[in-house]
């Protein structure tokens, strides 16, 4: 058998997330049913470095699969975009040893996140930034509430009740804001997420940019430990998986 990584791009729009659910349109049913299509084996399946909510986009999602096939990599590339729906794209492949592993092989990942400054917010754009409308954050407020996620902390706060992983501890290596053309930028880099924790922290600091709350309260909310204790949760439309890394 031969494993094969290939990184995904996908318009999460019209996805119910990207994890098998039955009955679901989901990002990894319609890889896998490529897959068993191309293989003519109902066995085949693929693995992804994770899983992203309904309505979030990906350039850099990750995933691998096991295959008897030997096909040059620009064949797999070939294959596999015209079994799949064409808000799924297969954007490079490679062959990998069998101790490589999508999710656990990751060392870590970077997400964006898009708001839309446009004073009226454009059909074509509704589903990929979410739109400011009056609100106008102050972005160097912003940067410094972002100060404080950086480093290793317990991210308790900032991540869904029902995220089931034994440590929320993750370390943020970077985190930045900046303003481009009509949008502000929000990109974040680490060595993993909890659920729904990306969007948190761009609910908090979307906060703290419009005054609901201080940038050095982000301190506090991160010791408390406590979800209550943070914002709403950001819009999953504006949210972007950009990479995955992983140690050579």
């Amino acid at each position: 058998m031969n494993r094969v990584k290939a990184t995904v791009a996908y318009d999460g729009t019209n996805f119910a997330g990207y994890q098998f659910q039955p009955k679901m349109r989901t990002v990894q049913s319609e890889i896998d049913k490529a897959l068993r299509k191309l293989h003519k084996d109902p066995a085949i399946y693929s693995v992804a470095s994770g899983r992203t909510d309904a309505g979030v986009h990906a350039w850099g999602q990750v995933i691998h699969f096991d295959t008897p096939l030997e096909l040059e990599l620009d064949r797999w590339q070939m294959a596999l975009n015209v079994l799949l729906p064409k808000d799924i794209r297969i954007v490079g492949t490679e062959y990998v040893d069998d101790e490589f592993h999508a999710r656990y092989s990751a060392t870590g990942k970077t997400y964006m996140f898009k708001w839309s400054y446009s004073e009226v917010q454009s059909p074509f754009d509704r589903n990929y930034s979410v739109h400011l409308g009056k609100w106008r954050p102050d972005i160097e407020r912003m940067r410094e509430a972002a100060h404080y996620f950086i480093g290793t902390h317990d991210f308790t706060s900032f991540c869904s009740s029902k995220t089931a992983t034994s440590t929320k501890v993750r370390t943020v290596r970077e985190l930045t804001l900046t303003k481009r053309d009509e949008e502000l930028i929000m990109m974040i880099e680490g060595n993993g997420f909890l659920y729904n924790m990306v969007r948190t922290i761009a609910g908090m600091l979307f906060a703290v940019g419009i005054g609901w709350n201080d940038p050095e309260d982000m301190k506090k909310i991160i010791e408390a430990k406590d979800r209550k204790k943070a914002g709403k949760t950001a819009p999953a439309h504006g949210l972007y998986l950009m990479s995955v890394t992983y140690d050579d």
